[in-house]
């Protein structure tokens, strides 16, 4: 049984949320508390004993324990891989975990209409950044969510790139994690102030 250890507004959980959810995986969620005052405090024991970065999210599959967004996702894809999230193509399978670390280390605030025009170049009018659903774009997604949720600049400007996002809010692991984000965010967030 894989159980995930996730928080309520991390987005690098949810990545791996959609991922189990897009690979048809069954998995045990234990959502570990959190609140904006004082952030995960206390650390959840367990997370703790498992992680060394003492964060979300972390994955064990019946003993094989492991954490980091990216790692987890890596293992899934070897341990899981129908439907694949990863292209075959070497090249492709390349240029997809770039996105990835583009969304994950790259993509800052100040900057962000600059990532949009980029990410909208990378689409090239194409449904998803490689050939199918794949872990750049949950990671893209998940970025791309992240701003906007917290003020970010609109996707208006960026057609190809607005028409990505709104299709894959269409799926049901997207939907799913954009649905409990928002309500994470109605119960634990502070209002953002609006300028």
């Amino acid at each position: 049984m894989i159980t995930l250890y996730s928080g309520p507004l991390s987005l690098f959980s949810r990545k791996v949320e959609i991922a189990l959810r897009e690979k048809h995986l069954a998995f045990e969620r234990i959502m570990v508390p959190f609140n904006q005052t004082t952030g995960y405090d206390p650390k959840h024991p367990e997370v703790v004993a498992i992680n060394p970065k003492q964060q979300v999210p972390v994955l064990n599959d019946d003993g094989i324990v492991l954490y980091d967004s990216t790692v987890i996702l890596e293992y899934l894809e070897d341990a899981y891989p129908e439907p694949p999230l990863l292209p075959l193509c070497p090249g492709a399978r390349a240029r997809c975990r770039l996105d990835e670390l583009y969304a994950d280390e790259i993509m800052a605030e100040r900057t962000l209409e600059k990532h949009y025009a980029v990410l909208e170049d990378r689409l090239a009018g194409r449904d998803f950044f490689g050939d199918a659903v794949s872990v750049a774009d949950i990671a893209l997604f998940m970025s791309v969510l992240f701003s906007l949720r917290l003020g970010g600049p609109s996707l208006a400007p960026f057609d190809g790139l607005s028409r990505w996002f709104e299709r894959l809010k269409l799926r049901p692991a997207f939907t799913q994690a954009a649905v409990e984000i928002a309500e994470a965010d109605r119960r634990l967030s502070f209002p953002l102030k609006r300028a």
